[in-house]
């Protein structure tokens, strides 16, 4: 509902659309619209990357998720874009800045200046802003809340108390108006600008790191001009240290540099030991596409609707070509990949998903493929170590592999244990078996969960007493068939 404060820009578009008999391509009102959009994206792309752990699990700086808790605190993060985008629109409509009367497109001398104040001024007083948010009683009241989420993302970047987004767009905006005070303002710095102010610090907060430390070994000076994500991740779970916007160096000058940061920074990039790289899984859970429309519920997508029960939402109706383009090429050239992963009692446990989609495995030109890819998972799943693997949905259909039978027999020496729900469920019912039980008397026994449990109990010894039904004979037989 917040959006509904854009009615008054939407509103100004729309009359000068009208008397120019045009898209105004000259109205300020028309670009903050398209800058708060592109904005959202860049941290919205960040996301989608940094999320998508089939590029991404090797180069994570803290392995942990994120969980519900954190993702209800930072629901609204974009608040911060809506409120500079309103100060902008202020600034805009008052003759506070002249240079913005006329709209240039390019001056390389505006972006020379927003340089030299970014580096004298936002850096400068970001840092000690920063550090004073750091000291009571300012940290509780304006800080901490920012500080709570114990993963970081790109939409943590936003997450804050009012009087931090004002201190932001303070470094943020100073550079631009110093620009436009000097007459050397144009769009393409405003633009510019904005993208890079974003772009730096979605990826501060991605919790993946894409710089090479080979770079920053070739090139020394480097570490003190340009943060990383584990630089930031450190100050974000320790709070200690690293207090810089972009550039350490001030951290450097000020003696709060963590000296921990430069040797995390290789390790999370290596996905050696001390970095976040998600280890091998002890269980995975080895599921399917179901449709077009729920492939864009994934975690990696939007958050706002991977977070929430599964609905048709009409928003993403103009999407849907893109997500069917995608169905294509994952049929095409995809193999299995993480979807999600999750910490229960210390261990870990992933999601994968066969590139497939539900109609497909009703295609009987695609049940060899389907097959195949199921097959390289279990293979991939044993070389890494899995414990367990369990096929998911129709992964598992009799029809397809006879519930994994299939492979099971293909491959007799598996390690990994390939099992589904059915077998799951079978071992906690015989689980709840007294050790002293000689004999059950089972009901349902004609399902093949039921059968699974008879001729379990009967490899044990146990006399297995079934009621059977008139109306299946077929099964019947099955079960008549155990031996005694």
């Amino acid at each position: 509902m917040q959006y509904v404060l854009f009615g008054a820009l939407v509103w100004k578009v729309v009359q000068e659309w009208r008397e120019q008999g045009g898209l105004p391509l000259g109205s300020w009102w028309l670009h903050l619209l398209v800058l708060f959009a592109v904005r959202g994206l860049t941290y919205q792309f960040w996301f989608t990357y940094g999320n998508m752990l089939f590029f991404t699990r090797r180069r994570r700086v803290v392995a942990d998720g994120v969980d519900f808790r954190q993702i209800d605190a930072e629901w609204d993060w974009d608040n911060f874009l809506l409120l500079q985008t309103l100060i902008g629109a202020t600034v805009v409509n008052s003759p506070l800045l002249p240079g913005l009367r006329q709209l240039c497109l390019w001056d390389p001398r505006g972006w020379a200046v927003a340089l030299l104040l970014h580096v004298g001024f936002s850096e400068p007083a970001f840092y000690l802003a920063h550090r004073a948010l750091h000291r009571a009683p300012l940290f509780a009241r304006y800080h901490a809340a920012h500080h709570s989420s114990g993963v970081t993302q790109p939409l943590t970047a936003g997450f804050g108390t009012p009087l931090e987004s004002l201190l932001l767009t303070l470094a943020m905006g100073a550079p631009l108006a110093g620009a436009f005070l000097v007459g050397h303002g144009s769009l393409g710095l405003v633009y510019g600008h904005a993208f890079v102010f974003d772009y730096l610090r979605a990826m501060g907060y991605s919790n993946v790191e894409i710089v090479s430390p080979r770079v920053f070994d070739a090139f020394p000076p480097l570490r003190y001009i340009l943060y990383t994500p584990s630089y930031l991740s450190l100050h974000h779970r320790e709070r200690r240290g690293n207090f810089c916007l972009f550039m350490p160096a001030l951290d450097a000058a000020f003696g709060t540099l963590d000296g921990r940061s430069w040797a995390l920074q290789r390790a999370a990039y290596d996905g050696a030991a001390g970095g976040g790289a998600l280890g091998t899984p002890e269980f995975v859970f080895l599921a399917h596409v179901v449709d077009i429309m729920s492939s864009m519920h994934v975690p990696f997508v939007l958050r706002s609707l991977s977070s929430i029960p599964f609905a048709n939402h009409f928003i993403l109706l103009p999407f849907w070509p893109v997500a069917f383009a995608f169905m294509l090429l994952m049929w095409c050239c995809s193999k299995t990949f993480v979807v999600s992963f999750y910490y229960l009692r210390g261990h870990l446990h992933q999601t994968w998903s066969v590139p497939r989609y539900g109609f497909q495995y009703f295609l009987p030109a695609a049940k060899k493929g389907i097959n195949h890819q199921i097959e390289l998972a279990i293979l991939r799943a044993d070389r890494m170590g899995v414990k367990v693997l369990s096929l998911a949905a129709l992964n598992k259909n009799e029809a397809l592999n006879g519930g994994g039978t299939m492979f099971v027999n293909k491959h007799p020496d598996l390690r990994v244990r390939v099992v589904h729900g059915n077998t799951l469920t079978a071992a906690v019912i015989l689980k709840e078996v007294p050790s002293n039980v000689r004999e059950v008397f089972l009901t349902g026994a004609t399902s093949k969960l039921g059968r699974a449990i008879a001729l379990y109990l009967c490899r044990k010894k146990i006399r297995v007493l079934v009621r059977l039904s008139r109306r299946i004979p077929a099964e019947n037989e099955r079960i008549a068939a155990i031996p005694p």
